[in-house]
C-alpha cells in the first residue's frame, strides 16, 4: 500500500475540498476523474451537516431568546413566521455573503419547523434557496426528522431530496439519500448545543456526477460528529460504482479536516477540507 502526496488545485472540486494524489502511477493518476466524485461526496456531506447544525442553532435560539436574535456562528438576518407551530425562520444571508468560521454563505436558508427538535415526530426542514457556501452552490431539501423511541437517546432521520451541489469549475452532482442519527453526549443540556455529539449509524445516499458515473455511499463503521467540529471526525463510509470502489476513513476523532480514501486496489488518496 502506498500513499501519494501531490496537491492537485484542478481537482479541488469545491472551495472546501482538494485531493492530494498523484505521483508517478499512471493508475492513480487515471483514477482521479473518479476521486474527484469521492471528493464531491465528501464535501456534500459536510455541507449537509453544516446546514443541520445552522437549524439546530436556530431552533435551540427561538427556545430560549428573541427568534429575530442570530445565534452564535449564523450571521444572516432572521425572520420568522408563526409564532405557534409550524414556524418559518428564513435566514437571509444577502446577494453579496456574509462569513462565519471561514465559510462564507450566499442566498437564503429556510428552516420550517413542524414542533421541537427535541420532540419525536417533529420534523425540521431546511430548503436551500439560491444558496451556496464558499462559492459552492448548493440546491434540495433536508428533512431532520426526530424518530426518539428512548428518551435518553434521542434520534433523528436525516432525509436529503432532490440534492445538487455545483463546483466551482462548473461541475454538478446530484445526490440523495437517509441517514440515521442518535445523540450521545449533551442530552442533559438541551439547549446547550456545543456539548453534543452524534453519531451517523446507519445510512446510504447516492452521488451522480453530471457525466453519469453513480457513487453509493453506506455508512460502513458509525461517524461521529461533534457539534463543535466542523466536520466528521471518525468513521468509515464504503464507496461503490462500477467505476471505483473502496473506503473513505474520516480519522482518529480529531476535530481536523483530514480525510483519506482507500481504492479497490489499495492505493491511498488524502482529502483535505
Amino acid at each position: 500500500m502506498r500513499k501519494t502526496t501531490l496537491l492537485l488545485a484542478v481537482l479541488c472540486t469545491t472551495a472546501l475540498i482538494y485531493v492530494s494524489c498523484s505521483s508517478n502511477d499512471d493508475n492513480g493518476t487515471a483514477n482521479l476523474a473518479d476521486v474527484a466524485s469521492v471528493g464531491a461526496s465528501v464535501t456534500i456531506d459536510a455541507t449537509n451537516e453544516m446546514d443541520v447544525n445552522t437549524g439546530l442553532s436556530v431552533a435551540a435560539n427561538s427556545a430560549t431568546s428573541k427568534t429575530t436574535d442570530s445565534p452564535a456562528g449564523v450571521c444572516a438576518t432572521i425572520t420568522v413566521s408563526g409564532t405557534t407551530y409550524p414556524r418559518v425562520f428564513t435566514l437571509d444571508y444577502g446577494t453579496s455573503g456574509c462569513t462565519d468560521s471561514q465559510l462564507t454563505r450566499k442566498g437564503k436558508l429556510k428552516i420550517t419547523l413542524s414542533g421541537p427538535v427535541t420532540t419525536t415526530g417533529s420534523k425540521m426542514t431546511i430548503e436551500r434557496i439560491d444558496y451556496s457556501i464558499n462559492g459552492i452552490k448548493l440546491e434540495g431539501t433536508i428533512e431532520y426528522t426526530n424518530t426518539t423511541t428512548v428518551a435518553t437517546v434521542p434520534q433523528w432521520n436525516r432525509r436529503v431530496i432532490n440534492g445538487k451541489l455545483t463546483d466551482l469549475q462548473g461541475n454538478v452532482y446530484t445526490n440523495s439519500g437517509m441517514y440515521t442519527t442518535k445523540q450521545t453526549a449533551g442530552v442533559d443540556t438541551p439547549f446547550v448545543l456545543t456539548d453534543n455529539v452524534y453519531e451517523i449509524t446507519e445510512g446510504t445516499h447516492t452521488v451522480t456526477a453530471s457525466g453519469g458515473g453513480t457513487l453509493t455511499l453506506t455508512v460502513a463503521e458509525t461517524l461521529i460528529k461533534k457539534y463543535s467540529c466542523t466536520f466528521i471526525s471518525k468513521g468509515k463510509l464504503k464507496v461503490e460504482s462500477n467505476l471505483i470502489n473502496g473506503v473513505i476513513d474520516y480519522g482518529n476523532n480529531d476535530c481536523d479536516s483530514n480525510y483519506t480514501f482507500t481504492n479497490q486496489s489499495g492505493l491511498v488518496y488524502n482529502l483535505v477540507m
